[in-house]
């Protein structure tokens, strides 16, 4: 399989590449020194070349991410909206639109998101950050939508946080509860090439219950 994975600079990234990796499936890693995916010119321009050398991409995780907010509702900086929604938003329409036709040839594609309970529960604090969140959700859903009667399926992931084994070597009193691993996530991506399409396309699946 041709497997994308936007952010793969990260930790939660080099879990995902790793395993695909590890399966023997060929892994596209792009994070911001390689391409600009604020740039929709330069996203295509990746997508083009992704055509010629291999004729369709059978997985898009999408990885980039981020968190902005503030101590209460009032405080909110919309200087924070601005930020998460080229972070969120911006980034995830670009790759999708660009990936959307390559996705529709492959025969078991997925598109992947990884969102966060905070989309549908959102604090008082964090309204610029569940915004986005829901706002990258109904955007993957409308994806979703394109893809059916495919072989393909667009799905969100759900978690409340993600964590590695730097954070725990960092804190290594704290218990980060309810924290979802990289590796666990990376293998919850996996396993959606186990499951029809039609049965996961435009699902929202939590992972942490």
């Amino acid at each position: 399989m041709i497997i994308l994975v936007t952010g793969a600079g990260g930790p939660t990234g080099a879990a995902v590449s790793g395993y695909f990796r590890k399966l023997g499936h060929t892994v596209i890693g792009v994070d911001k020194q390689d391409v600009d995916l604020l740039d929709r010119a330069a996203v295509q321009d990746l997508a083009d070349r992704v055509e010629r050398e291999h004729g369709r991409v059978d997985g898009v995780v999408h990885l980039v991410g981020g968190w902005r907010g503030g101590a209460s509702f009032a405080e909110t900086s919309l200087d924070d909206w601005d930020v998460l929604h080229d972070l969120l938003i911006r980034t995830l329409q670009h790759v999708s639109l660009a990936f959307e036709p390559l996705l529709r040839r492959s025969d078991n594609g997925r598109f992947v998101i990884v969102s966060a309970q905070a989309a549908q529960q959102p604090s008082a604090g964090g309204a610029v950050y569940a915004a986005a969140k829901a706002a990258a959700e109904a955007w993957t859903l409308s994806l979703a939508d394109a893809l059916k009667g495919t072989s393909s399926a667009a799905t969100i992931l759900v978690v409340k946080a993600l964590v590695n084994d730097a954070m725990r070597a960092a804190e290594p009193q704290r218990r980060f509860p309810g924290f979802t691993d990289v590796n666990d996530l990376a293998a919850a991506i996996g396993g959606l090439y186990d499951r029809p399409a039609e049965q996961i396309n435009g699902t929202r699946l939590d992972l942490t219950s």
